[in-house]
């Protein structure tokens, strides 16, 4: 009993091993670079286009900025 615990403990961990190696590997996207390659790819697939985004508005600087 402890033999076959043992190996599907190992086998469950190795699953999830391989599980969290799935994805993309980069940076994140904004909304907007979302939403830009969103219409890109519509455009490609020759399928109806989302509406143009907006581009979004620069930030503004905050006093605590450079602590973080």
């Amino acid at each position: 009993m402890t033999a076959s615990r043992i190996l599907v403990t190992l086998t469950l961990l190795a699953a999830l091993a391989t599980v969290t190696a799935c994805g993309r590997k980069s940076g994140l996207d904004t909304p907007y670079e979302a939403a830009v390659q969103a219409r890109k790819d519509a455009e490609k697939a020759k399928q109806p286009v989302p509406p143009e985004p907006e581009k979004p508005v620069e930030d503004k600087k905050f006093i605590l900025d450079p602590l973080l």
